[in-house]
């Protein structure tokens, strides 16, 4: 168990070259209009994208891809099918595509490119970890690689950065608790707000993030 627990917070964690730093999510958009200026703000913009966004339809696609029957494939046709806009669509698929790369290679398995939620399923089911366990972290790595966006773009210290993730943990245990027993029928967005940012971060003139 903590042999496969350590393996998926390696794979889960900034080092590993899935090229997450680059992405924004529509966060970079929603900074620079001034959506998103101080602590309090990030912290309420975070938290509706893990409750109604690509959090919550992240954690129902992960908990399906983890299932010992699971077709990856359709899974991840319709994990295409759900991004609302080009970017999220490249965020995702980049992001799965580095991640199942790296994995194969370190492995020897033959984890095909997918979007980032079925890649982390797919790989992650051999782990044998608790699926609750496996959907916080992967939460928690989405949320943390967020706000280092937000520390990197907006005057927003260490401290402060650092204390804004920290407010997620109770809800990102409770999300991945309930996720744990969801199933596709359960799959809906509502975070129109950050859906609309990555639509409107296409057309920005200057840009630091892909996303």
């Amino acid at each position: 168990m903590t042999a496969g627990l350590l393996t998926l917070v390696q794979w889960l964690s900034p080092a590993f070259p899935t090229g997450g730093f680059a992405y924004s999510h529509g966060l970079e958009q929603a900074i620079a209009a001034g959506e998103v200026a101080d602590a309090p703000a990030l912290r309420h913009w975070l938290s509706d994208v893990l409750a109604f966004g690509a959090g919550r339809q992240d954690a129902v696609l992960l908990v399906q891809a983890l299932g010992p029957e699971a077709d990856h494939g359709a899974l991840d046709d319709l994990a295409r099918a759900l991004q609302p806009s080009a970017e999220r669509l490249t965020e995702t698929l980049d992001q799965g595509a580095a991640f199942a790369r790296t994995v194969a290679a370190m492995t020897g398995r033959d984890l095909p490119a997918r979007c980032l939620p079925v890649a982390v399923g797919e790989a992650a089911a051999a782990l044998d970890l608790p699926v609750a366990q496996v959907v916080a972290l992967y939460l928690h790595s989405f949320a943390s690689n967020l706000t280092s966006v937000a520390m990197r773009f907006m005057p927003l210290g260490q401290v402060a950065g650092q204390g804004v993730l920290a407010s997620l943990h109770p809800q990102i245990e409770a999300l991945a608790q309930e996720a744990a027993h969801l199933t596709l029928d359960d799959l809906g967005s509502a975070a129109l707000g950050a859906d609309l940012a990555a639509m409107r971060h296409e057309t920005m003139d200057v840009r630091i993030f892909r996303t």
